[in-house]
């Protein structure tokens, strides 16, 4: 098995765990053995999985705004878990690859394999919600037939996702691409770096 197909069975888990209680305030419960990269993958999803729906919740037009704002605090704090979780992934990547010396030529890629991995696991969650529509039985069946022609064109969206970050990988080990990494560096929960949060101090 692949890294990409090992990924997408870990999403599904974590997809398929978290629909057992559907709550957002359900704790995390990873069997994964600790250290493991399918225990980091399966944390990463879970926090994709909790943060759609949270912005499934903040867009009910009849949601009470201190809940609301209460929630965006929520949505901000889960942002930055995905964050710092997609840069751990890349050191994981960085150490697996620590002895591979690139060949003079070798290309950067657009993007790190944690972030093509952060894309892949965001597609499963698009896969797993357009599958339920399509498959809704109190939806219309003209609703059905579109959400099936949705569902096709996100399962070759992976298909072809899929074979980009194996490729990727393969490149990276053979030293035809450069892994090269630049941390996120988000400022709007750095008080020392968000104007509003660091003039309110200077008040």
């Amino acid at each position: 098995m692949n890294f990409t197909e090992t990924a997408w069975q870990v999403f599904n888990k974590s997809i398929e765990d978290y629909h057992v209680l559907d709550n957002v305030d359900t704790p995390i419960n990873n069997a994964f053995p600790a250290d493991s990269l399918e225990r980091i993958l399966y944390a990463k999803n879970w926090i994709d999985t909790v943060q759609w729906h949270f912005e499934d919740i903040i867009r009910d037009e009849n949601i009470d705004p201190t809940e609301a704002l209460k929630l965006k605090r929520r949505i901000d704090a889960s942002n930055q878990q995905r964050t710092d979780l997609v840069e751990y992934i890349d050191s994981w990547f960085l150490q697996k690859y620590k002895d591979i010396t690139p060949k003079n030529d070798a290309k950067i890629n657009t993007e790190t394999p944690a972030w093509a991995v952060d894309r892949l696991s965001i597609l499963a969650l698009k896969v797993y919600h357009m599958s339920m529509e399509a498959h809704r039985e109190s939806a219309s069946e003209e609703h059905r037939l579109n959400c099936q022609k949705k569902l096709d064109v996100l399962l070759d969206q992976k298909k072809d996702l899929s074979t980009s970050i194996d490729q990727l990988l393969t490149d990276i080990e053979n030293g035809d691409v450069k892994m090269k990494v630049y941390k996120q560096m988000k400022m709007y929960n750095d008080e020392s770096l968000n104007p509003i949060l660091y003039q309110k101090d200077q008040k």
